[in-house]
């Protein structure tokens, strides 16, 4: 036998071996999952099934169900652009996580920055009132024409007091830095020089 039959045989043989280990990994891998479910339900840890074979889904124990808030939701826009919530009331529970979308619609031809800064009625409802996800929690660079829709995610406090049913979520949403800042810089000088 030559030793070039000698290494065939030898490659035949290591890649029957390899594709004999490949099966069982994948066996292993497969068999673990119904497995490690048996040993989840038998010691009551992530209990992915229900007795009667449903999925069980945790309930948020935090979500207050006995109560109703009312959001009311506003957009100002100080510039160039159109801006505007996608719903304007949400009724919730305090404690669920709630979404709401804000859309901006840049209406000039060049790039620009800016920002949103929220207000909020009644006045002591601002503490209650938290966002998980803001676009206002940084600048937005917008391009020019560009359309897009922020997310704000959030979730009422479930301290809020019974009194206070509606929460109306105000953003104003301005340039930073562009043009209108310039513009303005630029009556400043001048009417400085026509003073002069």
């Amino acid at each position: 036998m030559s030793e070039e039959q000698e290494t065939r045989g030898l490659n035949r043989t290591l890649l029957g071996k390899l594709i004999v280990i490949a099966i069982l990994m994948f066996g292993f891998a497969y068999a673990l999952n119904p497995f490690y479910r048996q040993i989840c339900e038998a010691l009551g840890l992530n209990v992915l099934t229900q007795q009667d074979g449903t999925v069980a889904l945790d309930q948020n124990t935090q979500v207050d169900k006995s109560r109703d808030v009312v959001i009311e939701f506003d957009g100002n826009a100080q510039g160039p652009w159109r801006f505007r919530p996608t719903v304007n009331t949400m009724t919730v529970h305090p404690g669920e996580l709630n979404t709401v979308m804000y859309e901006v619609v840049n209406t000039q031809n060049r790039e620009m920055n800016a920002q949103a800064i929220p207000s909020y009625a009644p006045q002591n409802a601002m503490q209650h009132f938290k966002k998980v996800e803001c676009f206002c929690f940084k600048q937005q660079t917008l391009k020019p024409n560009e359309a897009r829709q922020m997310p704000v995610v959030f979730f009422i406090d479930p301290k809020l007091p019974r009194d206070v049913k509606t929460i109306t979520l105000s953003y104003t949403f301005f340039e930073v830095g562009g043009g209108l800042v310039k513009t303005a810089a630029n009556e400043s000088a001048g009417n400085g020089t026509a003073k002069r």
